[in-house]
């Protein structure tokens, strides 16, 4: 039994521990009990309640005495006797159980919905009847007052079949094109039917007319919602003679009183999965909601979540046993799931040992099931040098890691690393040191990386105090940390850009250290001036001041210009240099390897041995590179290894203005001798 306390609200997963085969012997039984604690906290509330693969539907006698229960695989049906807590019997299908309804108030009387179109009706004795209907089924009900068995699917039909005369009626015909549940009001016997376009429509089965409609999928669109397809009825349940509610295929449930055509409440599951199930509490105002993941239990005039129930399979049909605690889930697995939540009422009579169980389990404090256990990773196990241990009982794989015993953990941890809390300690010191010092002047330390404008940038911060945009704050910006931080933002000074650029820049602190200048200047003749002529000579300085400013500009645009010319003629003479050592460097690689004859250059007044030799320039390049570098021709290659084929489109030589010249001198020679041909398309008068 597994104990699990969300929102609050104890629940017992009474279903939960090992279950041992039934192949085993008995001596093999008891030993296993006496070994394993899983297999001796268990509870079996019921013997063999399972199915071989898959539950789809579960429900409850209406006497309170028997289960069923529909599986596969083979398809099969279980009925359970709660007074022995065992088996009662076990029939299989040919085909699944899509739905079953129990006529009787026992199991004396069972109808089966199949999924190859057919009904199948069982006795007490075994099968009784099969027949087939025309279109494939998804519900069923039965209205007991008529005797007549209402089956609706793949069709606008709501098929009757009259079980007390055994024959078909006339059906019902809906606006929908397929309709996927219907529901009887057990007070006043209203048929209500769902279907696959957000509607319910309301059946009177005494008149066999439609009394209402209803359109549910106006009410499940939101602002926040975003629907790709109309929502679709999955679920209906009444509660009494006025209150229902309708599940949807987007994961909402909505409460109406049938009195009004608006839900007064809107409970939305928040998963996206079609809501499977819905039932009420007999006596306190909950309501239980059931998609694939989740049972929701929450209060049915506000929507506040009671508790929820998490599903480690996903779940297929719920079934709450009257006026108990008990929940029955029929899910994706072997074991079918019982639930049992104490605060929402007493355990059946059947089990009501439950109780005083549950209530030593609350008086006792149990550890979580991993407290003594310490989750660890592949990485952090070998750091530990404990990696020979796995497969071993001492480690318990886990998703991407092992559970190991905490004990271990720790003795492996003081072994490999004794000094860990003494530098937590010091780590520890330090940082508090560090924050008691933060209120101390703090000295402005020069990055590593842009040491030289982090030094233009501090400067321009000491200077420039007026701006209400200084340039300095980048240095404190968040934004360009990575630029005082990161190698790859280093300026490299020794690049193009950066030697084109640097006139401008030197130029620009140049022109900043002349108007200093000028203005030193400036203040000192002021100083000489003030006792005599200060209005006249002031008047004067300041035009002779935007003299030399504009002199001191142009002069400056002049120099600008000449340095970056200065630079650019460098940099191509340095890339000339470095394709002449290039070629130098080839040739004579291969004058050294091949013994050809060497040709050398002797000068007047010269000897032999102070002779060059000549180099004679050749071009190794392949003919496929040196085509693409000339303009004239364009070549193209096609095929493949042995039918290599290479096309080349020779152009056309531009004529010069001579032979331009020429060919015009030469028309007009003969332009007389030509007879012209323009009266030949003349008409003859």
């Amino acid at each position: 039994m597994q104990v699990s306390c969300p929102n609050d609200v104890k629940i017992y997963n009474l279903s939960a521990g090992k279950s041992l085969p039934e192949w085993l012997s008995e001596r093999k039984r008891r030993k296993l009990l006496k070994k394993n604690v899983d297999i001796r906290r268990r509870i079996e509330l019921i013997q063999d309640f399972d199915m071989p693969a898959v539950s789809t539907n579960i429900k409850v006698s209406k006497d309170g005495q028997y289960i069923l229960a529909t599986g596969i695989y083979k398809p099969r049906v279980k009925c359970y006797d709660v007074k022995n807590l065992s088996l009662k019997f076990e029939r299989c299908f040919d085909a699944e159980v899509v739905a079953f309804d129990i006529l009787s108030d026992d199991y004396s009387k069972l109808v089966f919905l199949q999924c190859d179109r057919h009904i199948e009706f069982h006795v007490a004795h075994g099968k009784y009847y099969r027949l087939r209907i025309p279109r494939f089924g998804r519900d069923l009900s039965y209205h007991y007052p008529s005797c007549d068995l209402f089956i609706v699917g793949d069709s606008n039909d709501i098929y009757r079949i009259n079980l007390e005369r055994g024959q078909f009626l006339q059906s019902f015909s809906s606006e929908s094109t397929s309709i996927n549940k219907c529901e009887i009001n057990p007070v006043h016997h209203l048929l209500v039917v769902g279907t696959e376009d957000g509607r319910i429509e309301a059946w009177d089965p005494r008149s066999r007319n439609k009394v209402a409609a209803l359109d549910c999928a106006l009410h499940c669109v939101t602002e926040d919602s975003k629907l790709e397809a109309v929502p679709a009825i999955t679920s209906l349940k009444f509660q009494g003679g006025l209150t229902f509610g309708v599940g949807t295929s987007t994961g909402q449930v909505l409460l109406y009183d049938i009195r009004s055509n608006k839900p007064f409440m809107i409970k939305d599951h928040m998963y996206g999965l079609p809501i499977k199930s819905i039932d009420f509490h007999s006596k306190m105002d909950m309501v239980y909601s059931m998609d694939t993941s989740i049972v929701k239990i929450w209060e049915k005039s506000n929507g506040k979540l009671y508790t929820s129930i998490e599903a480690q399979n996903d779940f297929n049909d719920m079934c709450i046993v009257p006026n108990t605690g008990m929940i029955l889930i029929a899910n994706e697995n072997t074991k079918m799931q019982t639930y049992y939540i104490p605060s929402l009422g007493p355990a059946p009579y059947w089990c009501s040992f439950l109780d005083n169980l549950t209530e030593e389990l609350e008086e006792m404090n149990y550890e979580t099931i991993y407290d003594d256990y310490k989750f660890v990773t592949e990485k952090e196990l070998e750091e530990l040098g404990l990696s020979h241990l796995k497969g071993t009982n001492l480690l318990r794989a886990y998703m991407h890691g092992y559970f190991m015993d905490i004990r271990l953990y720790r003795k492996a941890r003081d072994v490999m690393k004794p000094f860990e809390f003494e530098e937590y300690k010091k780590k520890r010191i330090q940082q508090k040191i560090q924050e008691t010092c933060g209120s101390r002047v703090q000295i402005q330390k020069m990055p590593n990386v842009n040491k030289e404008l982090a030094l233009k940038l501090m400067d321009d911060e000491m200077n420039v105090k007026k701006k209400k945009k200084n340039s300095a704050s980048l240095l404190k910006d968040d934004r360009f940390k990575a630029l005082f931080s990161n190698p790859d933002f280093q300026v490299d000074t020794n690049s193009e850009e950066y030697a084109l650029l640097n006139p401008v820049i030197s130029q620009l602190e140049r022109s900043r250290a002349k108007k200093l200048k000028a203005q030193l200047a400036r203040e000192e003749a002021q100083q000489k001036m003030e006792i005599d002529r200060e209005n006249d000579d002031h008047q004067d300085n300041s035009s002779d001041e935007s003299f030399i400013h504009d002199d001191s500009s142009s002069e400056d645009e002049k120099t600008w210009v000449k340095e970056v010319k200065k630079q650019y003629r460098l940099i191509k003479k340095n890339e000339r240099q470095n394709e002449e050592t290039d070629e130098d460097d080839t040739e004579s690689k291969n004058q050294g390897s091949a013994n050809q004859p060497q040709f050398y250059e002797i000068k007047e007044n010269v000897e032999f041995k102070d002779a060059k030799p000549v180099v004679k320039k050749q071009n190794k390049t392949a003919l496929g590179e040196r085509l693409k570098t000339q303009e004239a021709h364009s070549a193209t290659v096609s095929g493949s290894r042995g039918n290599r084929e290479m096309t080349f489109v020779i152009e056309k030589k531009r004529r010069t203005g001579r032979a331009k010249l020429q060919v015009k001198r030469h028309g007009k020679e003969y332009k007389h001798l030509l007879r012209p041909a323009g009266n030949l398309f003349k008409k003859k008068r």
